[in-house]
């Protein structure tokens, strides 16, 4: 895995360590969302807007200035895609926007491992959601939720799940 970030930003910290304190923000911002979207099967805008002023606010602290600026390059590029396989291919409006909004956390150098974060995630989180759906006991843990009766499913989950995994790794395997 290539570091986050070459020489750190504003506060001068290694990259691990910017990359854990990415991590301490978007920790709660994952919970809501993959509590949001396993309840509800939405994400909520505050939940994106949340997660992109994060990145707008620690970002130039914790990057340098103009990986800062090319950062937000990618989350327009997955933004535009996202649109599109809304408009497409039956993708979630908050998924798409969600995923846009995570773009910039990643290191345009670790896009395969972010792609196979996600489809580890994306298979791991389906199986997980439709066991834990198929059997009662669990289900009524939180029987609420609207996602136990829906044929689709809640990326959410996978989404937060690759978010977190990628900065944990960046912040732990340096």
């Amino acid at each position: 895995m290539s570091a986050p970030v070459r020489a750190s930003g504003v506060l001068g910290l290694s990259p691990p360590h910017a990359a854990l304190v990415f991590l301490l923000l978007v920790t709660p911002i994952c919970a809501w969302v993959a509590w949001s979207d396993l309840k509800t099967m939405k994400i909520p805008n505050r939940a994106v807007l949340t997660l992109l002023a994060v990145f707008a606010l620690a970002g130039p602290l914790l990057l340098p200035f103009d990986v800062w600026l090319w950062r937000w390059a990618q989350f327009a590029l997955v933004l535009v895609l996202g649109v599109v396989l809304n408009a497409v291919a039956h993708f979630g409006a908050g998924d798409a926007k969600f995923g846009a909004a995570m773009a910039p956390f990643f290191a345009p150098a670790d896009t395969t491992l972010a792609l196979l974060l996600l489809a580890a995630f994306l298979l791991g989180a389906f199986a997980a959601h439709r066991l834990v759906r198929a059997v009662p006991p669990l289900r009524d843990l939180a029987p609420d939720w609207v996602s136990w009766h829906r044929a689709d499913f809640p990326l959410g989950l996978a989404l937060v799940g690759t978010l977190w995994a990628y900065l944990a790794l960046a912040a732990f395997t340096a």
